[in-house]
């Protein structure tokens, strides 16, 4: 079936319109739907980019002054908190799972926030998270025991878009009507810019508030807190963007990389899905491509707002294209296209674009339950706030390796069980390899290399310290 462009154009148009979906996320996904017409592939082959040899490192930034805490009352910090924890086997969302004791990725979020403007004497930063639909209710009901977090306009949060699944043929959207709701998806981070512009035009507002930097985060990174230091350097190098990025190593060799694109020489993020498979090799040479993006992102909003205006309110974002059924339950349902973007991927849209290598302990997600163990246990602890958590000194920045059984240990349900009385002790644990189902006794003590192996699902590993050992039981 063929369907004049013109006519997808307007079919998208509608079906977004009467979701009330705002007008510039309409405009964002019809541009996207135009490039998808002109044979865009979002593709970044190994020949289209140059790897980055060196960029500021966090150790040579210039040290903290006195001055540069009043760029806290100019300063906004967005949450991005559209997930749920499904992955782990939750309904609601991600940042409620408890990552210490009671205490949730909000509640450290809050804290942070509360304890910066204990030093601003008032409430700034402004602080939003930026909510989908399905995380909106139960963050906000959580967050009203933290009266000190809602801005001066009474405002707390902001609700990311949706846009319709293409079909793969006609890229026009796809109806679905066992499951209505199936027939949209989310459209990646890159929604940040659309939802700025759309959402009561918070952009013009942040301005008009002085508010003129921007510090954007994953909710579910424990390291991603405001830093002086790095917020300094931002302000004083008039970058319109700057990007927190690490160094590479083998647990990260599928995450997006730092690159400089051949012909413009700008700065560009690729992600694994805009690889082509023949140079997937290259893409995961972590000595040739040395950084990826942490997702931690300083932007200033005058620069933002300027560029939008520029380019008619749509960031030419690459395209991230994901085929799939329209119904992930249903693997022979019919193919659909989601169209995504990455807001790092903004990098490539300003004259003035930056990265700064960044310790390991501004990154550390919490993915899946691997992660989890490693947070809730003796590696990482609170400071003297309760609002950060770290990894302590001696782990000198790295942290254990862990790689559980996912038959035993993937759900949060399975997880809790198997760790009745907590996390073994992992502060001197480089890497820990669990097969099978193992339940933990208490007070188990891990060094070095660990490695325990289980062909039963009711094996136990009892109290006393194991070190640099294959266990099998």
């Amino acid at each position: 079936m063929s369907i004049d462009h013109n006519s997808r154009k307007s079919l998208v148009r509608e079906k977004m319109q009467a979701e009330n979906v705002s007008e510039p996320a309409i405009e964002a996904f019809v541009n996207a739907v135009d490039r998808l017409h002109l044979g865009e592939s979002g593709w970044l082959a190994e020949h289209d980019i140059q790897p980055i040899e060196e960029v500021n490192s966090y150790a040579s930034l210039s040290a903290v002054t006195e001055d540069s805490k009043s760029l806290l009352d100019q300063l906004a910090v967005i949450k991005l908190n559209g997930g749920l924890g499904t992955g782990m086997g939750l309904a609601g969302p991600k940042s409620l799972l408890p990552v210490r004791d009671q205490d949730t990725f909000l509640d450290l979020i809050a804290r942070q926030i509360i304890r910066l403007r204990s030093e601003t004497g008032g409430p700034r930063p402004v602080f939003l998270l930026m909510n989908s639909f399905s995380t909106r209710e139960d963050s906000l009901r959580h967050l009203q025991q933290y009266p000190g977090l809602v801005n001066d306009d009474g405002s707390i949060d902001f609700l990311q878009n949706k846009v319709p699944k293409l079909d793969v043929h006609t890229l026009t959207p796809v109806s679905w009507d066992d499951d209505p709701g199936l027939e949209w998806c989310p459209p990646g981070h890159g929604d940040l810019y659309p939802s700025l512009l759309g959402n009561d035009r918070l952009l013009d507002r942040l301005l008009a508030q002085g508010v003129r930097y921007l510090f954007v985060s994953n909710a579910d990174n424990l390291g991603a807190t405001v830093d002086l230091r790095i917020l300094q350097h931002f302000a004083e190098t008039g970058q319109s963007f700057l990007m927190e990025v690490a160094s590479r190593t083998e647990v990260d060799r599928k995450g997006g990389h730092l690159a400089r694109r051949v012909g413009d020489d700008r700065l560009v993020l690729r992600e694994s899905a805009q690889c082509p498979a023949e140079h997937l090799e290259h893409f995961q040479d972590i000595s040739l491509h040395r950084f990826f993006n942490t997702n931690n992102l300083w932007i200033q909003l005058e620069h933002l707002r300027d560029t939008l205006n520029r380019e008619h309110g749509a960031l030419q974002l690459p395209l991230i294209r994901n085929r799939k059924p329209v119904d992930p339950q249903q693997p022979d349902s019919p193919p659909v296209l989601q169209i995504e973007s990455a807001m790092g991927a903004a990098i490539e849209c300003f004259d003035r674009s930056g990265a700064v290598l960044i310790p390991r302990s501004r990154f550390a997600p919490v993915k899946t339950t691997n992660d989890l163990l490693a947070v809730r246990s003796d590696a990482y602890e609170t400071d003297e706030s309760g609002a950060v958590l770290k990894l302590i000194e001696s782990r000198k920045g790295q942290p254990p390796l862990v790689k559980l059984d996912g038959e035993h240990y993937k759900l949060l349900d399975q997880f809790d069980a198997l760790f009745p009385s907590g996390p073994p002790s992992l502060k001197e644990c480089r890497s820990l390899s669990v097969k099978g189902g193992v339940r933990f006794e208490a007070d188990v003590v891990l060094r070095g290399d660990v490695t325990i192996n289980s062909g039963r699902d009711d094996a136990v590993l009892v109290s006393g310290e194991y070190a640099d050992c294959v266990i099998e039981l």
